[in-house]
Parts: structure tokens; sequence; C-alpha cells
């Protein structure tokens, strides 16, 4: 009996099927935000290559101490050539005129080349002391780039010291 209980306890009760849901379609996944830059990029402008320019002196002529000149010993020489700056580059303070063969005579080996323009004339000068010593002296001169690199015509101081 007691288990009858149970069982009419349960057929007492009103069964509900579960009710059916609305069909409710999946929905789409939105994308996910995309980080926006602060600043606009800058893009690299092309640039046009610079033509090199190209180094040239040109000897036109000796204004002082002509070649074959006699002095007398420890003479001080003052020697000038023209020159045109035959080529592209402008000679700034990085343009060198340097010793290139023979003796100094009391020059420092090394001087500043004399600024020029493109096409221009200069002269270049030089203070030159003549050796004790009798004999033919001659000494060659020559201009640098910046890059060190010699160009051009070399120029010559050519003497004849005088003998006691």
């Amino acid at each position: 009996m007691l288990l009858l209980v149970p069982a009419q306890l349960a057929a007492c009760s009103v069964f509900q099927p579960p009710q059916p849901t609305a069909y409710r379609p999946p929905t789409a996944v939105a994308p996910a935000p995309t980080a926006v830059p602060s600043e606009t990029p800058v893009l690299p402008t092309p640039t046009l290559a610079l033509p090199v320019c190209q180094d040239n002196l040109t000897f036109i002529e000796d204004l002082t101490v002509p070649d074959g000149t006699y002095v007398d010993p420890g003479v001080v020489l003052d020697k000038r050539w023209k020159v045109r700056n035959s080529g592209s580059c402008n000679w700034d303070e990085d343009y060198r005129f340097k010793l290139i063969d023979g003796p100094e005579m009391s020059t420092h080996p090394e001087q500043a080349l004399f600024p020029a323009r493109s096409g221009s004339e200069a002269v270049i000068r030089l203070v030159f002391i003549a050796p004790r010593e009798p004999g033919r002296y001659r000494s060659a001169w020559q201009a640098f780039s910046p890059a060190g690199e010699a160009f051009g015509d070399p120029v010559y101081i050519e003497i004849i010291v005088n003998g006691l």
C-alpha cells in the first residue's frame, strides 16, 4: 500500500511537455576592431641624385720666377702661377696644394689651395727660399681634392742657384 501512494501522487500531477522555442539563426560574429594609426605615415619621397662634380686644374702661365731663373743662395722667391679651375667643382677650404716632387725650399709641403669657382682663374702663390748650395732645383706641386686625390696639371718652380 505504501507503494501505491507515491504512484497515485505522481498520476495526479499534471505533466507538461517542454514548450518549443522559436528558431533563432546564429548571430554573425562581428569583426574585431582594428587599430587606426594616430599619425599618417610619412612615405619617403624620391630624391634625385646630384651629379658628381669633376676636379681639374689647368696651368696657364708662370707669373713670377720663370723656369731656369738664376738666383743667389738663400734669396726669398715669391712664386706665382696663373691657373684655371677647369673642373666642375668649386674649390673651397678643403682643397689642398701639395709638394709631389723635389725640395721644399723652406716652404710647408702642404698648403691651402686658393678658393676658386668652377671655370674661373686663380693665382697660386708660394714663398720659397733658395737653397744655400749651388745647383739646379726643381720643386713640383699639385692640387688635391678633399678626398685626397691628386688632380689637374702639376706646376713647378725651377731655379739655378749661383755659385759663390
